[in-house]
This record gives structure tokens, sequence and C-alpha cells, in this order.
């Protein structure tokens, strides 16, 4: 099996801009992702962007670079369009790396590329972690994910899924029942690139519009998405400046 990384890194964000040349442990945020991606399996890290400053820096450390068109709507798209620049085959596999994480273990990187090559029936593969809170549980920020028996995708939403119906009838229930089943959806994604292809040719789908999440395109479409829970926990990204502090607490240890 072989498998490629695409890291999509944008310069521009809300919360945090000039996100991914944000220095940590004396590198940049986009070294420590690319680095950590390259300990993986994968033939092939690149780093994708549509902004020359973290082309540059990504020159600096010797990465591949692909630029990328800066009219591109989601990561996706830009996957799609590295794969077309790379003249990957449709059975090749590619696996999204945001470009926010420093933190994340080779390891997944390795799981779930493998689920999607070792599971035909899927045209992309994510990974998942339980939910133990009842607070997370009903964050609309953390997405949960309900799946089959043969480790298929059912759902994704950010409403609390699955609710225990009986449990929550209870006046004094505040915690979540023993066992519960919640899953945490984690943000990697393995995709065929005949998927990619396809995916850039579909309108949003309503439940995609709905819940402001990519992944219900590709169920709404016919496409199935293997999950599995993950290997070894992965640490959070950044998204603010809380974030970067406390990563930077973390790698400067």
């Amino acid at each position: 099996m072989k498998f490629y990384v695409v890291i999509p890194a944008r310069y521009a964000s809300t919360r945090l801009p000039a996100k991914p040349l944000k220095l940590i442990a004396g590198k940049t945020m986009i070294q420590h992702v690319y680095e950590r991606a390259r300990q993986s399996d994968a033939v092939k890290v690149i780093i994708a962007t549509d902004d020359a400053r973290i082309e540059a820096v990504a020159k600096e450390f010797g990465a591949n670079v692909c630029m990328t068109k800066a009219t591109h709507n989601s990561g996706t798209d830009r996957l799609q369009e590295v794969a077309q620049q790379f003249g990957l085959e449709p059975d090749d596999i590619v696996v999204n790396v945001q470009g926010d994480e420093p933190l994340i273990p080779p390891q997944v990187i390795n799981q779930v590329a493998t689920n999607l090559f070792n599971n035909a029936f899927s045209s992309m593969a994510t990974l998942s972690e339980p939910i133990h809170s009842l607070e997370d549980f009903r964050n609309p920020n953390i997405v949960k994910v309900v799946k089959d028996t043969k480790g298929k995708a059912l759902y994704f939403s950010r409403a609390p899924i699955p609710w225990p119906r009986d449990h929550f009838a209870k006046p004094d229930a505040i915690t979540l029942p023993e066992q519960f089943p919640a899953q945490r959806h984690i943000g990697i994604y393995a995709y065929r690139v005949s998927l990619l292809n396809e995916f850039v040719t579909w309108p949003q789908a309503d439940l995609e519009k709905i819940e402001s999440l990519e992944q219900l395109r590709v169920l709404a479409n016919g496409h199935a998405i293997h999950i599995e829970e993950a290997c070894m926990a992965v640490p959070g990204g950044v998204d603010t400046e809380e974030d970067l502090i406390r990563v930077r607490k973390l790698l400067e240890m």
C-alpha cells in the first residue's frame, strides 16, 4: 500500500492570522506538522498553499510545496488540485492532514490510510474518539458521528447523537450513561483520488449547508465513509491564541 499526505495551509485565519507561520519551539507550526507527517509511511508529503510567504518558508526547510488557486472554497477542493497537478491515479490514496495539527501522531495518519485501503466499499475514511462528558456531547463545536456494524458512517452532526432518550427522561440525569457509545469525529481524512475528482463537481448538499459539515456531501451523494476509533489520542489543533500557548508549553518542555 502507498499513500500521499497533503497539508493544506492558508495564511488567512479569522481567529489566528498567519497561523501556519507561528513559531513553536523554534520552528513554524507548518514545519512541525510536516515533520510529523514525514514520520508516517507516506511516500510523499506535500504542503498545499496559495500564499507565497508559506511557500517560501516551507521551501526553506525542504518541503514539497504545491501552489494552488486562491479561489478554493474548501480544503477538499485544494486537495483535488494537488492530486491533479501531481498526476495521481484514481485509485491512489491521499490523506488530508490539517496544517494546524503540530501534535498529530504519525500512527493515526497510517491508520486512516490503511483503513481506506482495506475497505474497498469506502471512498473515504476518517477517525473518531469517545466522548465522556455531557458538556462535550452537547457542544455544537464538537462533531458527533454514528456508524453501522461494518464501520460505515451513518451520519455526522453537531447535535448530540445518538440521543439516550430513557436516560435523559430521568429528572436527575446530569451525566452521560455508563459505557455510552458517543463518538467525537476527528478531522483527519483519507480519500481515493477518484472521490476527490467527483467531489469538486457536486454542489453543496442540503444537509451539508444545515450542519456546515463538508463530509455530509459525500454521504448525500451515495459514497461510503469508513470510520474507526483512533489508535491513540489525537491532541487538539491550534485555532486560537490560547491553543497556541498550550501547544508551545507542550513542545518547549
